[in-house]
């Protein structure tokens, strides 16, 4: 029993071991390359639409957080009266 038990050790370690890695493809000189085209597009938004999607969803909270603070800080300066 205690060999089966060692044997299948170590069988499951060789599979592990010697396992095939996934190829991953080097995207970076195809990021570079549209990143450093100058085609007239601001580089925050040169990313295609999600860029454009995050760019706008940080400036909506950026605003809204704004408004916030402005509301916030009237609210302090002039106290409820009782």
């Amino acid at each position: 029993m205690f060999r089966h038990l060692l044997t299948l050790q170590q069988v499951s370690r060789r599979t592990i071991a010697i396992s095939a890695r996934r190829q991953v493809e080097n995207k970076v000189p195809q990021k570079q390359k549209l990143f450093q085209d100058d085609n007239g597009i601001p580089i925050h938004l040169k990313g295609g639409s999600v860029d454009a999607l995050l760019y706008r969803a940080t400036m909506t909270i950026t605003i809204l957080g704004a408004g916030y603070v402005v509301y916030e800080l009237v609210k302090a300066a002039f106290p409820q009266k009782k």
